[in-house]
This record gives structure tokens, sequence and C-alpha cells, in this order.
């Protein structure tokens, strides 16, 4: 896809890959709603950085879990842009639960995390089916997580969220085609805030433990992922139904002849 002149929605666009993500879409020509659940500062903050590179920068406020905002909020796109091209699913949520420690795992964060990174990303798409369908050339990126793949991340419910994301991908790709397509980046860990909150004084030794497990020896950026998310939305027009994993190698490490 050509983005130039093109308009974009980006889930939990304020920060981290969201905000990479919109910036990256509109040094390219691709107007942007930044969307937001709390982070009001970050994503306006971001809709005015997107704004001063010549294309339409809004940020929005809508809490993915809640249909009624996902509706209201591709409406907003629709009516501010004129038209839908691109969809980037990028809203998520965790709890930093050891792996072990079932009995801390609540009903409330299965509820929850399923909310926002699987149900969120299911009621994103099918508000935006209609205009996505509309451009004539579609496509939504799913952020999902090589937790969904390796079944290794922060805790369980969010490694069974991406899990469910990944195969969500898969059957809203049949359902979109062919006007629409639906493809995923399954990121390995990126130097986020929101991991550096999550891990707290854990962070370093994390990052430390990754790298040295990885073929590449470096994490993630959110423009790492940024990049990926674009190469999806303006490469080969036949790519479709894939989870891509971005995560420097760690995934296949184990197999290294080194």
């Amino acid at each position: 896809m050509e983005v130039a002149g093109k308009a974009a929605v980006v889930t939990g666009g304020g920060t981290g890959v969201g905000r990479a993500t919109a910036l990256a879409l509109a040094r390219l020509g691709c107007s942007v709603l930044v969307n937001y659940s709390r982070s009001k500062d970050d994503a306006e903050k971001t809709a005015a950085a997107v704004s001063a590179l010549g294309v339409k920068g809004i940020a929005v406020r809508a809490d993915v879990a809640q249909d009624d905002d996902c509706r209201q909020m591709i409406e907003t796109a629709v009516r501010e842009f004129g038209r839908l091209d691109v969809l980037v699913n990028n809203a998520g949520v965790t709890s930093f639960i050891k792996h072990d420690d079932l009995e801390a795992v609540s009903l409330d964060d299965w509820q929850r995390i399923l909310s926002v990174n699987v149900i969120g990303a299911f009621q994103c798409a099918r508000a935006a089916r209609g205009a996505l369908e509309a451009s004539g050339n579609g496509e939504i990126v799913n952020v999902s997580s090589v937790a969904g793949v390796a079944g290794t991340g922060s805790s369980i419910p969010y490694c069974a969220s991406k899990a469910a994301l990944n195969n969500l991908t898969v059957t809203l790709a049949r359902v979109f085609a062919p006007k629409v397509r639906v493809n995923a980046i399954a990121p390995g860990f990126i130097e986020t805030r929101w991991l550096r909150q999550g891990l707290g004084d854990n962070y370093e030794e994390a990052k430390k433990q990754r790298e040295a497990r990885m073929l590449l020896p470096h994490v993630l950026q959110p423009e790492d992922v940024a990049s990926s998310i674009l190469g999806v939305i303006t490469g080969s027009d036949l790519l479709t139904g894939q989870v891509i994993v971005l995560d420097s190698g760690m995934l296949i490490s184990n197999f290294s002849p080194r």
C-alpha cells in the first residue's frame, strides 16, 4: 500500500510502539488518529507531532474494551479524515505475575487482559470493517507478542491473550479478504516505559538476560517494531493472515550452532 494521502487509526498510540508507528505513518504522508485510554497528555503530544509532519493528527480517547467506544472512535476517524485505510491494533495491557504463582492470577486479571488484548482488537476491526473495505486496499496490523508463540512473558493470561490474538489475525484475514489484509507483528523484549515500570528493579537484569539469549544481541526499540509494522503495510499486497516474529532471533537461539 502507498500510504501517502491515506488515513490510519493507531490504538494505544500515545506512547512506545504506538507513538513510533503513528510518527512513521505520518512521515510517509498518512493522517493518524492517535487513540488513548489514560495517557491523554502523551496522546495529544503525539498527535501534535503527527500534525507537525504536514498531515492531520488527532487524539481520541476510547477504551477498546468497550464496543461503543470503538465504534465512536472509528466514526470520528472517518468524519475527520474522510476515509480510513489502516488500523493498527496496538493497545494492550498485562499483569506481571510469575507463571508458577497460579494463585496470584485473579479473574479480574483474565477479564481485563482478554478484554483489551483480544476483544478490543476484534471490536476495533469490526467497527472499522466498512471503512476499510470502502478504501479498496485496507490493512489491519495487530501488535501481538512472542508471548503468544512461545508462552513466555509477563503472565499466563498475557501469553494466552496474545496466542488468541494470533489466531484472531488468521480468522479475520479470511473474513476480510479480499478487500482488507490482516496481519500481526509479534515482538520480543521491547525497551519501553511500559516494560520498565512493569519489571521495576528487575528490568536491567531481565534485559541483560534476554540479550544474552539473542542471536542478534540487542533488545527492540519501539522504532524497530514500527518499522516492521510499516513494512507490512507498505510491502506486498499479497501478504495476509501472517504472524511475523520480531525478536532478534531469541526464539530460535536454542538451536544456534554457537
